[in-house]
C-alpha cells in the first residue's frame, strides 16, 4: 500500500475582531459514559463510552444534521442536549448559559425553549391520555390554565395538519404519521427556540416521511426554529440540513456545510456512508463505485487505539493506529482524518 504523508497541524491563525453573533447552542467536549453490564457471576464489564468528546455550535434558524451508524451515540448526544441523560463531562451552552450542571428547579424555565421529537411516535405518547392533555401538558407545567392550554392545544393541531375537532380523541387512533405530527405539536406547544428531533422519520413510510420533512422545514422557516436532526438516511439529512455531522463511535470525524460535505467529503467514513445513499438516475447509479466497509464497528467498550475507524479504513497508515486524529480544517470543514481527501 502506497505510503501517504499526513496533513500537518494548520498554523494558528492570528487575532483578528469577530462579528460572528453568539450561537444559540455551544456544545464543548460532550461525554456520556455507561457503566458496564454485569455478568451472571455479577462481575460488571467494562465502561461503555457512548459519547467521546462532541463539540459542535449552532446558530439561531439553523438546522444541524446528526449522522452515524446505530451505535455511534447520536441519539445518546440528542438526550444529553436537553438533560434526559445527565452528562459524563463536557458543557451544554443555551443562549449563552451553561445547563449542562443546572439543577432540575433552575432547568425548569428553560426547558421551554428546548424541545424534542422522538424517533417512535406511538411509543413516545401516553396511551391513556388524549390528544387535548398530550399536547397541553408542557403548557400545564408552565402555569397555563387548563382552558387556555385546550385553545392552545387546538391550534397547534391546525398547524401541523391535524383535525382540530379529533382533540379528545387518544393515539392509537391515530396512524404512524399523524402520531408523530401529534409528538411535533407537542413539541411546538411552549414556542421553543430549539428542537431536537431524534431520528423523526425513520419508523414511517418512505410517501409520510416526505410529509413529514416537508411539515418540519416549513414550520422551522415559519416560526424561526433550530434544529438538530439526527438520523441515519443521508437522503433526508441532505434535504433539511444547512450542516452536516458525521457521528463515528462516539466522535464527530467530519463536519460542514451540507453543500460540501455532500459534493467533496473528505472523511473515508463520509465517502463511504455517502457511496451507499441510492442515485435517482439508474446510469450514474451502476456508473459509480462503492465503498465496501470490512467488519463491524469496534465495541465502545474497547475502542481500538489510535483512530478509531483504522480498522475499516482503506487508507489506514501506521499513524493512524498509534495517533487520535483531532478535527483541524480541510476543504472549507473541520475533518477528524490524517489524510483527508481522496
Amino acid at each position: 500500500m502506497t505510503k501517504l504523508k499526513p496533513v500537518p497541524e494548520p498554523a494558528p491563525a492570528p487575532d483578528a475582531p469577530s462579528e460572528t453573533p453568539r450561537p444559540l447552542l455551544s456544545v464543548r467536549d460532550l461525554t456520556m459514559t455507561f457503566p458496564g453490564k454485569r455478568s451472571v457471576t455479577g462481575r460488571r464489564g467494562a465502561p461503555v463510552r457512548a459519547v467521546d468528546g462532541v463539540s459542535f455550535d449552532l446558530a439561531a434558524g439553523e438546522t444541524l444534521g446528526l449522522v452515524g451508524e446505530s451505535g455511534c451515540g447520536k441519539s445518546t448526544t440528542g438526550r444529553m442536549l436537553v438533560r434526559l441523560l445527565e452528562p459524563t463531562s463536557g458543557s451544554v451552552t443555551f443562549d449563552g448559559k451553561d445547563i449542562s450542571r443546572l439543577s432540575q428547579g433552575a432547568l425548569r424555565p428553560l426547558r421551554r425553549h428546548i424541545q424534542m421529537v422522538f424517533q417512535d411516535p406511538h411509543s413516545s405518547l401516553n396511551p391513556r391520555q388524549t390528544v387535548a392533555r398530550i399536547i397541553s401538558d408542557p403548557l400545564l407545567v408552565q402555569g397555563w390554565t387548563a382552558g387556555d392550554a385546550r385553545r392552545r392545544a387546538a391550534e397547534l393541531m391546525d398547524l401541523v395538519g391535524l383535525i382540530p375537532e379529533h382533540i379528545d380523541r387518544y393515539p392509537h387512533e391515530f396512524s404512524g404519521g399523524q402520531a408523530q405530527r401529534i409528538g411535533i405539536a407537542r413539541s411546538l406547544a411552549t414556542s421553543p427556540r430549539l428542537v431536537i428531533a431524534d431520528e423523526p422519520v425513520s419508523a414511517l413510510d418512505v410517501s409520510v416521511q416526505a410529509q413529514i420533512v416537508n411539515l418540519m422545514e416549513r414550520l422551522r422557516v415559519e416560526l424561526g426554529l433550530a434544529y438538530v436532526f439526527i438520523a441515519h438516511d443521508l437522503s433526508v439529512v441532505k434535504r433539511v440540513s444547512d450542516r452536516v455531522a458525521v457521528m463515528y463511535l462516539g466522535r464527530i470525524v467530519e463536519i460542514g456545510d451540507q453543500k460540501s460535505l455532500y459534493e467533496n467529503p473528505q472523511h473515508p467514513y463520509t465517502r463511504a456512508l455517502l457511496s451507499a445513499v441510492p442515485l435517482p438516475d439508474p446510469a450514474a447509479e451502476r456508473r459509480r463505485e462503492r465503498i465496501v466497509l470490512l467488519g463491524d464497528p469496534p465495541s465502545p467498550a474497547a475502542p481500538p487505539p489510535g483512530c478509531t475507524f483504522h480498522p475499516r479504513c482503506p487508507k489506514a497508515q501506521d499513524i493512524c493506529r498509534t495517533e487520535r486524529p483531532s478535527l483541524r480544517i480541510a476543504a472549507s470543514r473541520e475533518v477528524a482524518c490524517h489524510f483527508p481527501g481522496d
